[in-house]
């Protein structure tokens, strides 16, 4: 992991770089809001290592500036105005935290490349928990909210946080009485406050913790789309456990404001050969991801209203 004061100096590089007028694109920095492990950072790492090994870019720059559930890196995307070499590797966390926290810049300001990709929810437990299914864990949860520590790798107003406080409504617990524990990055920080007990279960994106998942160490209870998930056969949703939700998540990239049409057309145009390659099809089946791709209008309009209903959201759960 790069740490703030190298990232920065990557960042004051960029301004340097440009895009080749022939070949692949080059001296690309994508930025990784949050420790390395989550599923930002799985994204943006998997996507860089695609698009070298096909020959869409080189010398893809992949780092991490985590902090305060990803508005570091946001705060950070909006002062390199004009930027064309960077990129945002972000999602739902990212909108909900800068909500969440009363940031003063949110993903509205920036410039939208491209949604990528959409994933599950997961509900995940260690192999040795006394919940063995959605229906055990939740009779346990209405006993005792508060007993049961919830950990999620997004701050107040991510994902991962957004999902036990719609649970627990949909079930019948008070949200604000849920004992929710925020890590910064999924598979990064909370992965180990699960394994070694300071959390009683984990809610967050399935792919963060598919290696414990397949090796055994931890049991997921439920995915909370709207069908099961291929890479995590008989586990239910919440749905078909008799939950009435769906919840799913998506990640995306954004660049700073002010860039050239020529720089976001070449950022969306990278990503679109990402998008119809057999290598970038092969990692969402081994990851577990849909796809979920748009660019242009449809994704500036799509960030647009997911940043209006997660704002809205966040002050409903009185967390603003």
């Amino acid at each position: 992991m790069l740490g703030a004061c190298a990232a920065l100096v990557l960042l004051a590089a960029g301004a340097c770089g440009g895009w080749p007028g022939d070949g692949p694109a080059r001296d690309l920095r994508l930025m990784v809001p949050n420790t390395p492990g989550g599923g930002y950072d799985t994204t943006a790492r998997t996507a860089a290592r695609v698009m070298e090994e096909t020959g869409i870019a080189s010398d893809v720059q992949v780092f991490n500036l985590p902090g305060a559930g990803g508005t570091v890196g946001l705060k950070r995307l909006a002062d390199e105005k004009g930027n064309g070499d960077l990129a945002l590797q972000m999602g739902l966390g990212v909108v909900g935290a800068a909500h969440a926290a009363g940031s003063k810049v949110t993903v509205t300001e920036t410039t939208p490349i491209a949604r990528l990709v959409e994933e599950s929810g997961a509900i995940v437990v260690r192999k040795d928990s006394p919940y063995r299914t959605i229906g055990e864990l939740v009779d346990a949860w209405r006993r005792d909210p508060g007993g049961i520590r919830v950990g999620g790798g997004s701050s107040v107003g991510g994902p991962d946080h957004l999902l036990p406080m719609r649970l627990a409504q949909t079930v019948g617990i008070d949200p604000r009485k849920v004992a929710y524990v925020p890590y910064d990055g999924g598979g990064g920080d909370l992965l180990p406050a699960l394994l070694d007990g300071r959390i009683s279960i984990a809610t967050s994106g399935f792919g963060e913790f598919l290696d414990q998942i397949r090796a055994g160490r931890l049991r997921v209870l439920a995915v909370t789309g709207e069908r099961p998930v291929g890479v995590l056969p008989g586990v239910p949703t919440l749905k078909s456990s008799g939950i009435d939700l769906v919840f799913d998540n998506w990640r995306g990239i954004v660049a700073p404001p002010g860039i050239s049409d020529t720089d976001r057309r070449r950022w969306v145009e990278a990503l679109t050969e990402l998008h119809d390659s057999r290598q970038w099809r092969a990692e969402l089946r081994r990851h577990g991801w849909r796809d979920v791709f748009a660019t242009g209008r449809a994704f500036e309009s799509y960030l647009a209203r997911q940043d209006e209903q997660v704002a809205g959201l966040v002050r409903r759960l009185g967390q603003r």
